[in-house]
Parts: structure tokens; sequence; C-alpha cells
């Protein structure tokens, strides 16, 4: 098990070196040499990280959600550390450890994956999206001001997707979650989208800032952890980020209006290395399957409940009480204005989607990308994006 640890922490710092540094390495041509000589050594190492520490017993490898947030702290973490023990009656344990403290550029993840470097992984798709523009199709920024339609965008998509992982990633789709709603929290009274014209927004994505700018606004992209110290020093006038998880960093002390539209949901992805899923044992693999599939089932209600109860703690309603305020971290109830989505705002998200938002990520994605997409769910929801001529 020591040994394992120490193989993986070495796998990563070797391929921190190769994937991000290659200067240090003198360029690229010297970076992709060393890969040559390294990976045959190493990835035996990778495939060992679902590995046996004892006759009956296996030990996973997994890198979760982000850190600090109820979708970790309350379901990925015991799911792992405790359900998974007690239902296997030991044979599969866990290590797990948050996303965003786990030492890994979110824009590597899915390299990592098939390279089998983090054989169990989380990989949030606004981020992979940036190497991988057609996974954007999961998550284009107001595609999707609902968790109906997203559930909608996600189930037409799924089987694309999971093939899609298999054959580029070497990658097991497993599972894809979604935190609360992202919507606009701003330090200055706004009464509608067109409002918001001219001010610095808080983004966390390309795609949110597309749609930023679009909107007339100037995006400005800032780690979750530096949102409020950010607004306070009017580096930003607004943010997007989740509801319940504004309110836990206490980003209602610090902006007045909050929206009630989800721009965006952040998806993510978790998956298994084709090869550290073939590993396991057949019976392991389906057990590991379905339990993947309920966990996947309780983040989304989670989900959808605590859009909800971010909007309702924020605003300072009844609904923000008792076990509820425990939930979301105990806080006081904030005392901000709740925008509703117009009639005029909705017309502006579908605008801002079929004339911004579908061209530049069609053009992005290339030859076809438009044409699928259509095919899968745009026609369906009756906003295409352009295709190839």
């Amino acid at each position: 098990m020591l040994r394992g640890k120490v193989s993986m922490r070495i796998l990563k710092r070797i391929f921190h070196l190769i994937l991000r540094s290659p200067r240090q390495i003198q360029g690229w041509r010297s970076a992709r040499s060393l890969a040559v000589l390294v990976f045959p050594l190493i990835l035996p190492l990778a495939g060992a990280a679902a590995q046996v520490v004892a006759p009956d017993t296996i030990r996973l490898q997994v890198v979760g959600g982000l850190a600090g947030v109820n979708q970790y702290t309350r379901l990925e973490e015991p799911f792992w550390r405790q359900r998974l023990p007690q239902i296997t009656g030991g044979r599969l344990n866990a290590d797990i450890s948050p996303f965003d403290r786990s030492g890994i550029r979110g824009q590597e993840t899915l390299r990592l994956l098939r390279l089998g470097v983090t054989p169990f992984s989380t990989a949030l798709l606004g981020l992979v999206a940036s190497e991988e523009p057609e996974l954007s199709a999961l998550e284009l920024p107001g595609v999707s001001p609902d968790t109906a339609t997203l559930r909608q965008v996600i189930n037409a998509q799924r089987p694309w997707l999971e093939e899609m992982l298999r054959e580029r990633h070497e990658t097991e789709l497993l599972a894809v979650y979604v935190y609360p709603a992202q919507v606009f929290f701003c330090a200055r009274p706004f009464g509608s989208l067109l409002d918001l014209r001219g001010r610095r927004i808080r983004t966390s994505s390309a795609a949110q800032s597309e749609w930023v700018s679009a909107l007339g606004a100037v995006p400005v992209v800032i780690p979750f952890a530096e949102i409020v110290p950010a607004i306070r020093a009017n580096v930003v006038e607004c943010a997007i980020t989740g509801t319940l998880s504004g309110w836990q960093i206490g980003l209602n002390e610090v902006t007045t209006h909050i929206h009630a539209m989800a721009l965006t949901w952040g998806v993510s992805l978790f998956g298994a290395n084709h090869t550290a899923w073939q590993n396991l044992p057949p019976d392991m693999r389906d057990l590991l399957r379905s339990e993947v599939a309920e966990l996947e089932q309780r983040i989304w209600e989670a989900s959808s409940a605590e859009t909800g109860l971010g909007l309702a703690c924020t605003t300072g309603k009844p609904e923000c009480t008792g076990e509820q305020t425990d939930v979301a971290g105990g806080r006081a109830q904030g005392r901000m204005t709740l925008v509703n989505v117009s009639p005029e705002d909705d017309a502006l998200r579908r605008r801002l989607v079929r004339d911004v938002i579908l061209p530049r990520w069609a053009e992005r994605c290339g030859s076809g990308c438009g044409e699928e997409w259509n095919a899968r769910i745009g026609n369906a929801l009756g906003i295409a994006a352009p295709v190839s001529k």
C-alpha cells in the first residue's frame, strides 16, 4: 500500500515535468523523448494503482470533486471512504483527494486519465473543454437555464460521450456530476441582464467569458477561492458562481443582488482509466458501476435542492432554516435582492446562445460539430448550431 502511494507520487511528478515544464527539459522535442523513455517503465505502476494490498483487498486511488463543497464532503468522500468498503465487505477500499488539492491542472485531467496516472478521476468540464472543445456541447452557457433542460441535454448526449471517451481517452465514463446552478452575484443593484453591460464580472471558463463578453460586460477569470477578495478589492463588480457555494463563502456579505437564471452548472465527468478498470474483478466492476450511478443520482438531486436553497439563504427566505442551514454550512441568512428571470432576459439568453455561443463553439470545435450537436440535442431544443458549408 505504501509502495503504491509512493509510485503515484513519483508518477505525478514525472508527468507534471513532461506536461507542464517543457522549457525546463529543453523544449517539447526533449519532453517527447523523455516521455518515450519513461512511459514504458512507469505505465505498469499506473496500472497497479488499483492495487491489491491484501489477498482479498483492492485499494483504489481516486481524484474527487472540489474540496469544501457539499458534493465532496457529504457525498463523494463518504461514498469512497465508508460506503465502498462496507458494501464490498472490505474487498474495495479507496484513497480519495479533492481535485483542487491534488496538484493536478484541470486541463490535464483527461490526459492523465488516458495515461493511467490518475486511474479514477473527476474532470471539470469547463477546464478539459479548453483542449477538447467538443466536450463543451454538454454545457454551453445559456443552453440549460434549469435542471430539467440540463438533464435533457446530458441524457441525449451520453451515448456519444461514452464512446468518445473510450476511443480518444481510453477512459470508461462512470458518472456525470453537476454542481448547483451558477448565477450572477453583483455588488450593486441591477434589474435585468442588460443592466450588467460594462461591468467587470468574474468567470471561471472561456465559455462563460464569451457569454459575458457577448452581453457587453468585461469577463475576468478568477479562481473560486479568490472571489470574495476580488469583490472586496473592486477587481470585479459581479461574480458567476454556484448559488449555495457563493453563500457558503460569504459572497452575500459583499454583494447585494443575485439573478435567478442558471448560466452554467459546473458539470464534471467521473471516469476510470481503461486498464485500471479492466484490472478490477468483473463482479467489482459491476458493483462499482451500479453504486456510482446511484451516487450520481444523489448528486443531481442535491444539486437541484441546493440551487433553491442557495437562493433562499442568500435572500433570507423562510426555506433557509433548521437542518437546511446546517447542510449549507451554518451561515446566517443573507439579505440579498433576488432578480427574477424576465421574458426579456430569457429572450436575450436564447439570442446570445444562437448568435454568439453556438457559432463560436462550432468554429472552435471544427467540421461536423454543429451538425452532430443539432442531431443529438440542438434541434430538440429549438436552438440549432450553424452547420458546415
